[in-house]
């Protein structure tokens, strides 16, 4: 359970930190979020399938892009080994074989990627084990060679360009206050709202596990337009109200399952207004 909560926290940034990476190959990649592969609940966290085969795709992530993309975020506490890949690449395998028909996926076409912050020395020891090759094709992004017949690379978000990669630097718990100020810089321009859904979703993980980082990067005065500091203080408040909300569904719970009151009756309890009663209903 705890590895599910924690999965939940941080992949709404993960998906938000990865269209933002490609947002200037939009026009070219489809996203789907949480890919269900079956009836069953066996869910892939991100499907980047590319529009048309010949698309020159910018980001360095997608150097390895064929048709489609299969990808695998790890957050910072969460392991990564060699069953963690090989359950990816099983993934690829069940998606190609759920096919409408006959090769409508064809192997030739697919591509994994496994993301974290922290280097996974286990499974690039389990790699060379099997033979298999790893080299750093671009900083921070290796790829993967004689274990598998699908092209794999692993991101490890901390060593990419922060020139270029600052999205996905903030997922982790160590965030740099260099690189939230660059991360807003290129936040403040955006105004699609799909990118700034993305912008707020980023943000949002990142500041709960950065609290201090957030607060000294607030401090920079000469670094930080008005812009910027709204953003930042826009994401404090959301992750603040979130814990708000989060202590609150628990004394509502209790409440109810102690005096044998019904929602309403609890919330009126403890002073939730009738306009905010809907909301706290849907936590339950």
């Amino acid at each position: 359970m705890a590895e599910k909560v924690e999965r939940d926290h941080w992949h709404p940034g993960f998906i938000g930190a990865m269209e933002l990476e490609f947002r200037n190959d939009r026009s070219d990649l489809d996203f789907e979020r949480e890919h269900q592969l079956s009836k069953e609940p066996l869910k892939m966290d991100l499907l980047i399938i590319k529009k048309r085969k010949d698309a020159v795709i910018e980001n360095q992530i997608g150097a390895i892009f064929r048709q489609y993309n299969i990808f695998e975020f790890k957050s910072p506490r969460d392991s990564l080994t060699i069953d963690d890949y090989i359950k990816t690449v099983g993934y690829a395998y069940l998606y190609k074989g759920l096919g409408k028909h006959t090769d409508e996926i064809p192997f030739s076409e697919l591509t994994v990627s496994l993301v974290r912050d922290v280097m996974p020395e286990g499974l690039f020891r389990s790699i060379e084990k099997e033979g298999g090759r790893i080299e750093e094709r671009f900083p921070g992004i290796y790829y993967f060679t004689g274990v598998v017949g699908i092209p794999t690379q692993f991101i490890l978000t901390s060593r990419l360009d922060p020139a270029q990669h600052t999205s996905l630097r903030l997922l982790t718990e160590h965030a740099r206050e260099d690189d939230i100020v660059s991360f807003l810089q290129s936040a403040v321009i955006l105004k699609e709202p799909g990118d700034q859904q993305n912008v707020d979703a980023v943000l949002t993980v990142s500041s709960s596990a950065n609290y201090e980082a957030f607060e000294n990067a607030m401090k920079r005065g000469e670094d930080m337009s008005d812009a910027m500091l709204e953003l930042m203080k826009d994401a404090i408040q959301e992750r603040e109200q979130k814990a708000v909300d989060k202590s609150l569904v628990t004394v509502i719970k209790n409440l109810m399952k102690n005096s044998g009151w019904d929602s309403e009756k609890a919330m009126n309890a403890i002073g939730i207004s009738p306009a905010d009663q809907s909301r706290y209903a849907a936590l339950l």
